[in-house]
């Protein structure tokens, strides 16, 4: 059977629960098979990067960023929407795939719970997200580095969570993500 390429757009995302850093949110519709995709957290550090080269040189794809700041002012919802909403208008394909259960109210997307580790399409856009957010949050680590970004890549981690207590916010944390550990007690 002769794969066809260009009919499928897939989509997902990264960076959804970290406390610090931007999300990520990619479309990505493949030119040709790509060996060796599979969802992002399943791949080591290396090996996505490796595949995000050959990604982008095989496919037509799109990245949408939301700032913590976004985030916070906006909610995590409607970044969303608004994400895949500029991938359908950028990216041109009879069909929109998106990894989770739901479309964020967005008309003509499909979704399907682990697409990024059973459709290529999925995983290669899975791989595109999570590249790009960590490397922006590497960069990060650059400018902030008593937070050491490098370690948690901005998840609320036990690290992250001393970090926060000991410096205060920095501005690419997300105020709006309550944690019970950074909240006094009420007792």
């Amino acid at each position: 059977m002769k794969m066809e390429f260009g009919n499928l757009c897939g989509i997902d995302e990264a960076g959804r629960g970290p406390i610090a850093g931007d999300l990520v949110i990619a479309g990505c519709v493949l030119a040709c098979n790509i060996d060796g995709l599979n969802d992002s957290k399943k791949l080591t550090a290396k090996k996505r990067e490796e595949l995000y080269e050959i990604i982008i040189k095989n496919s037509t794809y799109h990245i949408v960023k939301f700032s913590a700041k976004e985030i916070d002012d906006n909610g995590i919802s409607l970044c969303l929407n608004r994400g895949l909403k500029e991938i359908i208008k950028n990216l041109s394909s009879k069909e929109y795939l998106f990894d989770g259960n739901s479309s964020f109210g967005v008309d003509g997307i499909t979704t399907m719970i682990k697409a990024d580790g059973k459709i290529a399409e999925v995983s290669a856009a899975s791989i595109l997200a999570k590249v790009t957010h960590d490397r922006d949050i590497l960069k990060e680590a650059l400018i902030y580095p008593l937070y050491q970004f490098e370690k948690h890549k901005g998840y609320g981690t036990a690290l992250h969570v001393e970090m926060i207590k000991k410096y205060g916010y920095c501005d690419i944390h997300r105020r709006s993500y309550k944690l019970k550990a950074l909240t006094p007690s009420l007792i």
